[in-house]
């Protein structure tokens, strides 16, 4: 399985071009202003340059209105070529993954937005929240979304596809829960000469009752949805009595 995804670490106190990254955040001075811009200190040996669009999210019309010469700011890395000297910053804070960044089979750790009956919306730290499609949400049929995640649940969720020009991510909790159930088998067959016959009893206990919680869900799940259906007979039998 892939490793999750996060997004870079910023490098404490960095001294030379060379030691910069995309995305990385820094601290700095604003050493002067330019009507298109402002050229700001971070200690590397070149003054970094923030574009007038990239002060704000919002349209900036005048540098002065956002900052002052002197003044100690927060900029991320928007580009950085040590060969030619050149530093381009940004005061707006970057996406943690952009789309060129998004492949099928990635893991990442995400939180959910919102649930909706077809699925739930997982935000990954890109542009949009990722869709997890109710039949990618658990290695068991689920019926109800609300019964395997809620608005806030964290999970980690692998990417099934993306489509950057309809702004579309396709991801799955279910991928991430198999691959994770095939890891452990491989290692418990690695490791079964090791252990005792105890160990060996207890992990497949532990197995069977992973599978008997998923069966008792799906059976659940079931039968909520059969009531549900009872009850709408019910209901539509009492009203053609009335009639």
């Amino acid at each position: 399985m892939s490793d999750v995804q996060a997004p870079a670490e910023a490098v404490s106190a960095p001294t030379r071009l060379e030691d910069l990254k995309p995305k990385m955040r820094l601290s700095g001075t604003v050493k002067k202003i330019e009507l298109f811009g402002a050229f700001i200190d971070v200690g590397v040996g070149r003054d970094g340059l923030v574009h007038i669009s990239a002060l704000r999210p919002e349209r900036v019309n005048n540098v002065a209105d956002v900052v002052k010469e002197g003044e100690h700011v927060t900029v991320w890395v928007k580009k950085v070529d040590p060969g030619n000297g050149r530093l381009d910053l940004t005061m707006i804070e970057p996406l943690a993954v952009d789309w060129n960044e998004l492949k099928a089979g990635q893991v990442y750790a995400g939180k959910v937005t919102k649930t909706e009956k077809f699925g739930a919306f997982v935000d990954i730290g890109a542009e949009r929240p990722g869709l997890v499609h109710i039949s990618e949400m658990a290695t068991y049929r689920v019926e109800d979304v609300s019964e395997v995640v809620k608005p806030g649940s964290e999970v980690k969720v692998k990417v099934l596809a993306v489509d950057s020009r309809k702004k579309q991510i396709k991801l799955s909790i279910k991928a991430v829960e198999m691959a994770e159930m095939q890891s452990d088998e491989g290692e418990f067959e690695e490791a079964g000469e090791e252990l005792t016959a105890m160990q060996l009893a207890f992990r497949r206990a532990q197995q069977q009752k992973a599978i008997a919680r998923a069966a008792t869900q799906t059976q659940r799940a079931s039968a909520k949805s059969s009531r549900h259906v009872q009850e709408d007979l019910l209901q539509r039998t009492l009203a053609n009595k009335r009639k």
